[in-house]
């Protein structure tokens, strides 16, 4: 069952919102020295192999991509050019998400955040829970906003990040992921579906299971 919360929903949007503030602050000096000059030269010249490499990086994989639109907004080119929350808007497969993330009155905040890495639950994840639940869940928005935020980890995380990673949640809990490859799990058992999504302002890892903070 799920558990209810002694925070108000005014100090959660709170937590996140100074979260993801300083996320963005810690990302400002080192985007700074990535675009000097020398930086541009060494890229330019020298970065042939570390580029395929950042190619292949980028890209999103497992078997849920399939379900992922080829084309137009939803699509990953299309999602990569929006922040999360508007680019998970235009994709069918997050849709229960995005009304979740409506809700708890977080659209504003996500979208503003700067270099987060979101572990967003599928259509089918949010209806393996209970109806009379997950009614109640979207209802409440003190609790739905700490469920979602429990799902938001501060920086972009790549596929290498979650081998074997502990991410403090801006929730507050820990966030944990294992596997390698292209087969990886968070918290154990909820599988990632499909990995790697790139927005504007977020990575994204879609999952099979709604995240449950203990």
């Amino acid at each position: 069952m799920i558990r209810k919360s002694a925070l108000t929903t005014a100090a959660s949007a709170a937590v996140l919102a100074f979260g993801l503030t300083a996320c963005g602050d810690m990302g400002g000096e080192e985007a700074t020295d990535a675009a000097s000059p020398e930086a541009t030269e060494e890229a330019n010249n020298g970065g042939g192999e570390t580029a395929g490499e950042d190619m292949t990086a980028m890209e999103a994989f497992g078997p849920g991509c399939a379900a992922v639109p080829e084309d137009g907004a939803g699509s990953f080119e299309g999602m990569a050019q929006d922040p999360v929350a508007t680019a998970a808007s235009n994709n069918p497969v997050l849709s229960t998400l995005v009304t979740a993330v409506t809700e708890a009155d977080l659209v504003d905040t996500l979208n503003s955040a700067e270099d987060i890495t979101v572990f967003a639950p599928t259509n089918d994840a949010f209806a393996a829970i209970p109806e009379e639940d997950l009614n109640a869940l979207l209802a409440d928005q003190e609790q739905l906003t700490e469920v979602l935020t429990y799902h938001v980890v501060g920086g972009r995380h790549a596929p290498s990040d979650l081998e074997d990673g502990t991410f403090t949640s801006l929730q507050g809990g820990d966030v944990t992921t294992e596997g390698a490859g292209e087969d990886f799990t968070v918290n154990g058992d909820s599988q990632v579906v499909c990995g790697n999504v790139q927005t504007a302002n977020a990575t994204v890892y879609i999952v099979d299971t709604v995240l449950m903070p203990s």
